[in-house]
């Protein structure tokens, strides 16, 4: 029988992409203590300012207001975390561009900014919102959480 090291299922970490990688945000903003370590790719880091979210916290919750407890933004202006958060994103992608930017990663780096919340925020040339884009810079993410994780 073959040893196997054991597990520690405390220590976890988060990840997510697009609608994903919100929920990762704000999952791993509201329960630091489970969560060690956060990222995400493409997040939707503002959703009570962009027609997307507006359109859901109205149909859904009823109400913008409603939605504030589920936008990345505000939840880190409340309570940081004590580590850094990973952020990758296309520069090229459609959802980041255009007359509406969906995604606003730059609100998400304000808000860091405001309350001293580490965030390393990497934008990626020639890449958008596809499957190919988080396949590129997995490794990045997976040693992210691992260094964290140890």
């Amino acid at each position: 029988m073959v040893a196997c090291p054991e597990v520690d299922v405390q220590t976890r970490s988060i990840t997510g992409h697009s609608m994903g990688g919100h929920g990762a945000l704000t999952i791993g903003l509201k329960q630091p203590a489970v969560w060690r370590s956060v990222s995400a790719f493409s997040p939707i880091c503002n959703p009570t300012k962009v027609p997307w979210g507006v359109k859901a916290f109205e149909g859904y919750l009823g109400s913008v207001e409603a939605g504030l407890i589920q936008d990345a933004c505000e939840l880190v202006k409340k309570a940081p975390r004590s580590d850094a958060i990973l952020v990758s994103q296309g520069a090229d992608d459609d959802f980041l561009v255009g007359d509406v930017n969906q995604l606003q990663p730059e609100a998400f780096r304000s808000a860091c900014d405001s309350v001293g919340q580490e965030l390393d925020l990497r934008y990626e040339a020639g890449y958008d919102h596809s499957y190919f884009f988080i396949q590129s810079f997995i490794d990045d993410h997976i040693d992210f959480h691992a260094a964290r994780l140890k």
